[in-house]
């Protein structure tokens, strides 16, 4: 990951523990996928994707979250959640961020199944 990403990612975590979530991983990977962050909101895993562009021009971040993105995300969070001894409420959130300085938006249970 480059440090653009990086310093996207810290700027994401840090926004969703002002919000009160608790990060439990950064950067999960398997062979099925990469997870941005994982956090803990209550009893709920939130598997969270973080995009950032520099505009929104061309759709801007969300309208780089494809079908396939969201496919990977799916395999790597049902991984994820194959480790774990009991099958905890989860959903799947975005974090977008956008142009200098940086807006954020979240978008709860962004996507799923």
């Amino acid at each position: 990951m480059n440090r653009r990403g990086e310093a996207a990612e810290a700027l994401a975590a840090a926004f969703l523990e002002r919000k009160g979530l608790v990060i439990v991983a950064r950067n999960y990977r398997c062979r099925l996928g990469e997870i941005d962050l994982v956090a803990r909101e209550g009893t709920t895993t939130v598997f969270v994707e973080v995009r950032q562009r520099a505009s929104s021009a061309f759709g801007g971040a969300a309208a780089s979250i494809t079908a396939s993105k969201r496919a990977r995300l799916l395999r790597a969070a049902r991984h994820y959640l194959s480790r774990l001894p009991r099958l905890p409420e989860c959903r799947f959130d975005a974090l977008l961020i956008e142009g200098e300085p940086p807006r954020i938006e979240w978008i709860r249970n962004a996507f799923g199944e």
